[in-house]
């Protein structure tokens, strides 16, 4: 259903909504629509569009969701995408595919990144081809229309489909208020990204409206104080904030709480032998893992003999482009470069490409039990290479597990959480005898305090609070710690 504003006015001709077509109940599938009806117009600007995962794949009949975009677009005005998450732009080929063809606004670095992870989508999901990956590519890649942090840009909102009361049931909102920039022109909107402290190049997204109010959506939001990535800052205004809540009843561990847990782990895997798998999504989680990893060597805090295996083709393009965006990391991190330090491409770290290089060290893996610590995607164990590594080395008690971020509901990496004594992988039945531990500190995600922080950082607006993206009891819980 619609979300309209509340204390709604009739001296302005606007009305805003909020729909929800993914992400709102769920932590995947993020895709949430910003309607307005304006001097008789409808138009809507999408917000993500991401793909649907785990138990969120399915309907409430136990039936795979469809792919296909079922809900109208052609009043939408424009897409904006948070950051490049499969779970907030898996979806957007599909969209494509229905004949959207208005722009899509992101960051410079996400530009980047979005071929990158949707090429692999692409690939493992459709089966297409280099050829046939690289034409959807290159259509994305035309409307891609890159705007740095900190800057406003236009949306102008001409006549596209003309509204009527029988399309909505929704209550009209809105009140004039000023703000700080420049006043906007009467028909149109004005978006801004500012650093969101997830990944790489992810924003928080406001949206000036033609009377002056301020919509913020948070997108994901990165916790505070990780080494890599600066602090999110919580914007000046909001009349309407809408915020994720994946962590919105948890506190993560502190960074140097997880980097001792991490040595620890490490420390007692190279005693009993055995390998240390990481599972880990291809970007964020993986750079933060090897920046931490690299920071124990150095300090000698762990063995600089042992190898670290970066398996995913996909993570070390990332990787990359992290190192390409430097002027993006934090001070901490831009200090170790001016060190002559290199936290994202140090000696030991070892990068597997092909296929068959990686199978080759599964079955040694599997044969010889050698220490070493290995980085794979996914990092839900809902797919790729790591699945290889887990199907082999489970049943092997010398093996350690550390899941670092999320498990999502329905998914390999959840089961694992849970200490099933047994998983399915492949139709498969696998014994699980390895060690499993989560790492909290690990998540690219805010915690409570840091949710709460955000909040409380804004000055100015009537700061109405929609909650999205958590599972019911975080969503809950967020929803009480803000009231």
């Amino acid at each position: 259903m619609p979300t309209p504003l509340k204390n709604s006015t009739q001296t302005t001709n606007i009305e805003i909504n909020l729909k929800h077509h993914g992400g709102k109940l769920g932590v995947t599938g993020s895709c949430h629509e910003l309607s307005i009806k304006h001097n008789g117009n409808h138009h809507g600007i999408l917000i993500d569009c991401g793909l649907f995962q785990g138990r969120d794949a399915k309907d409430k009949n136990g039936n795979e969701r469809k792919l296909d975009i079922e809900f109208p677009i052609a009043h939408l005005k424009a897409l904006i995408l948070t950051h490049t998450h499969i779970d907030h732009i898996g979806r957007l080929p599909w969209l494509l595919a229905k004949g959207f063809k208005q722009p899509i606004y992101c960051t410079p670095a996400t530009a980047e990144l979005v071929p990158l992870m949707l090429d692999d989508g692409l690939k493992l999901q459709l089966g297409l081809n280099k050829g046939q990956r690289e034409r959807v590519l290159a259509l994305i890649r035309k409307q891609i229309k890159p705007i740095p942090y900190n800057q406003w840009h236009r949306i102008k909102l001409t006549s596209t489909v003309k509204s009527s009361s029988s399309r909505s049931s929704s209550k009209s909102s809105s009140s004039s208020s000023p703000l700080e920039a420049k006043r906007p022109c009467p028909s149109s909107l004005y978006l801004r990204f500012q650093p969101a402290g997830h990944i790489l190049g992810s924003a928080y997204v406001e949206i000036k409206l033609p009377n002056n109010e301020v919509i913020v959506f948070s997108g994901d939001l990165g916790p505070s104080k990780t080494p890599l990535l600066p602090d999110p800052t919580p914007p000046k205004r909001a009349d309407l904030l809408v915020i994720e809540s994946t962590y919105g009843n948890k506190i993560h561990d502190s960074v140097e709480t997880r980097s001792t847990r991490l040595q620890q782990i490490i420390e007692r895997s190279l005693e009993d032998g055995g390998a240390i798998i990481i599972p880990a999504f291809s970007v964020g989680r993986t750079q933060e893992l090897l920046f931490d990893i690299e920071h124990l060597i150095h300090h000698k805090k762990i063995d600089s003999k042992i190898p670290i295996i970066l398996d995913s083709p996909l993570a070390n393009k990332v990787t990359k482009q992290y190192r390409r965006f430097k002027k993006l990391w934090s001070k901490e991190a831009t200090t170790k470069l001016n060190n002559h330090r290199h936290p994202l491409n140090f000696e030991q770290c070892i990068v597997i490409e092909s296929h068959k290089e990686h199978m080759k060290i599964v079955n040694r893996l599997k044969s010889t039990a050698e220490p070493c610590i290995i980085v794979a995607a996914s990092g839900m164990c809902a797919g790729g290479r790591v699945m290889n590594y887990l199907e082999a080395l489970l049943p092997d008690k010398r093996t350690d597990i550390i899941l670092a971020g999320y498990q999502a509901h329905g998914t390999l990496g959840r089961d694992l959480q849970n200490q099933e004594h047994q998983v399915w992988i492949d139709n498969q039945p696998i014994n699980v005898n390895a060690q499993i531990y989560t790492m909290s500190g690990y998540s690219a995600h805010a915690d409570q305090s840091d949710l709460i922080k955000f909040v409380e950082g804004i000055e100015e607006g009537r700061k109405e609070i929609v909650v999205v993206h958590g599972e019911r009891e975080a969503r809950e819980a967020l929803c009480a710690a803000l009231t």
